[in-house]
């Protein structure tokens, strides 16, 4: 029987969200350039240590009491670095009040995950150095003012990508196709779930009228496009199918460039469109100034590039369609910007929607006798 992902796995990825949803906000309160660097740093370290985690429980299911009380500490580390990042960095990018506390949340998190891999793959400690030196660096980060810091940031950064070029991991590690598939889809589900209370977020304080109900419907209808892309076409049951099918030391790594490389740009997409929807829906009928809109255009932009990749690397789909929606959804920003933001995300949704539809159609026509 194939293993199935467990309600405490559910539960630690709440609380990873939760670290993204910070994310979300602290880009919608300050949509610049220098703001979406800070967020690609944070959420590239705290990527690579959610995919460690999905690994470990991959391996083995975490059902004894002392594996579940340290599975619930890594929590409570990722929880700490929630609550640290609206202030980690401090006003403008300067030395922020809780960096020392996201970095000290960082090392609790690598520390668990070491110590829960050792006991069941002793290959975990080819890895475990650089993970322990990236939670060094994020603490010296933050004690560290500013612009120096981005510097040992992005160091940290970079050693967890080459460690995961230059570690071999063919069979060093077994992959569990059907978990693996059902745990990232959870993951994405409750990601899609954030950026509906997004919307809810930029209405607050609004009147609920007939201009704010069509406005948030239209930032549903978004939502609801990306997810379609991804679960409504069959995707995540066809990438099962090809991760099965796959010999078992070709695994580690084809799940490395299609769950942790592919799906970086699909999460980033869907935090700088829920922050581009945040700014957007409490105000329908005004136009949007340049950050917030081309955050809106963007995060799909983003999220259907990722989409193309994750479908290219696992050898599913026609990429072709989905390749010119994500240049077309830049559209939407000199729309966004000069008719308004409602305008913005109905050409947005038509895009995907046309494309997902052409798509449809095409697959079909293929098909027919």
């Amino acid at each position: 029987m194939p293993q199935r992902v467990s309600t405490l796995e559910l539960f630690f990825d709440l609380v990873f969200v939760f670290t993204i949803t910070q994310l979300t906000s602290y880009l919608a309160r300050d949509v610049t350039l220098a703001a979406a660097g800070r967020v690609l740093l944070v959420f590239g370290l705290l990527w690579w240590m959610y995919g460690g985690y999905a690994w470990l429980t991959n391996t083995r299911t975490p059902s004894l009491a002392p594996e579940r009380l340290l599975l619930l500490l890594g929590m409570a580390g990722f929880l700490v670095i929630g609550l640290s990042i609206p202030h980690a960095f401090g006003a403008n990018g300067s030395h922020g009040r809780d960096g020392l506390a996201l970095g000290l949340g960082y090392l609790v998190v690598v520390c668990v995950h070491g110590g829960l891999y050792l006991r069941v793959n002793r290959n975990i400690k080819r890895i475990l150095p650089l993970n322990l030196a990236c939670a060094v660096l994020v603490i010296i980060a933050g004690v560290t003012p500013a612009p120096a810091a981005y510097g040992v940031w992005a160091a940290a950064l970079a050693i967890q990508v080459l460690g995961s070029v230059f570690v071999r991991l063919e069979s060093r590690f077994d992959i569990q196709p059907a978990h693996f598939v059902e745990r990232h889809g959870a993951l994405m589900i409750v990601a899609f779930g954030e950026s509906v209370a997004d919307v809810g977020i930029g209405a607050e304080g609004s009147p609920v009228d007939a201009a704010l109900a069509l406005s948030a419907t239209l930032g549903l209808a978004l939502t609801a496009a990306l997810w379609w892309a991804f679960f409504g076409t069959g995707d995540d049951d066809r990438a099962e199918e090809m991760l099965t099918s796959a010999a078992p030391a070709r695994r580690p790594r084809l799940v490395l460039t299609a769950y942790f490389y592919a799906y970086i740009p699909m999460l980033l997409g869907i935090m700088t469109t829920a922050a581009g929807l945040r700014s957007s829906i409490g105000h329908p009928g005004a136009t949007l100034t340049a950050g917030p809109a081309i955050a809106l255009a963007g995060g799909v932009t983003l999220f259907l590039a990722g989409d193309v990749a994750f479908r290219a690397v696992l050898g599913i789909g026609r990429p072709r369609y989905r390749m010119l929606a994500a240049v077309l959804a830049l559209a939407a920003w000199p729309v966004a910007v000069s008719v308004g933001a409602a305008a913005g995300i109905a050409l947005l949704t038509a895009v995907v929607a046309g494309a997902l539809a052409v798509e449809g159609f095409a697959e079909h026509a293929t098909v027919e006798p």
